[in-house]
């Protein structure tokens, strides 16, 4: 990681570390993930299941303590992640790829189409788990939880995380 961008929440053998395209400008100023008032990342990874009370962002590195982490794939921090170049992204997928082997999570989950896309080069992304890998580790494509993206509600972004969590967290 850069010195601009967000720490790493991480640790080996995860079941799954959720991947933002890159960090907002007020999360990397507070240094937490998903800092944000209008993002729903939080409330959402409760409602899903993943967390048993939400998680404030000031509280980010407890989701280790649930078998989660979080990590981006571009470490600068922007307003909007469509401010991010495709060259962004192909001089960070390498080393992108290589941190998730190490840490080798179950599955990586994905939060939105672009930031899959980008490093995957595939232009017609899915919804949900992907045929192929990433380091070694089953991809999902979530619904991107950024209060700038309201194409989903809130209803439907719990969802499509329990629809993960259920794949995940099998009892």
């Amino acid at each position: 990681m850069s010195g601009e961008g967000l720490q790493d929440i991480l640790a080996e053998g995860l079941d799954v570390v959720f991947c933002g395209i890159n960090p907002g400008l007020l999360a990397a100023a507070e240094g937490h993930h998903f800092a944000g008032r209008g993002n729903r990342f939080w409330r959402t990874l409760h409602l899903a299941g993943f967390t048993p009370h939400e998680v404030q962002p000031e509280d980010d590195r407890s989701i280790l303590q649930f078998g989660c982490g979080l990590t981006a794939v571009v470490d600068r921090p922007t307003a909007r992640a469509d401010q991010l170049s495709v060259a962004e992204f192909t001089a960070a997928a390498a080393d992108f790829e290589s941190k998730i082997a190490r840490h080798a999570p179950c599955v990586v989950a994905f939060l939105g189409k672009a930031a899959y896309a980008g490093l995957s080069g595939q232009k017609d992304v899915a919804w949900g788990p992907q045929a192929q890998t990433f380091g070694n580790a089953a991809v999902w494509v979530l619904p991107n939880p950024s209060g700038r993206n309201r194409a989903f509600t809130l209803e439907q972004l719990v969802d499509a995380y329990q629809k993960l969590h259920a794949a995940t967290f099998k009892l």
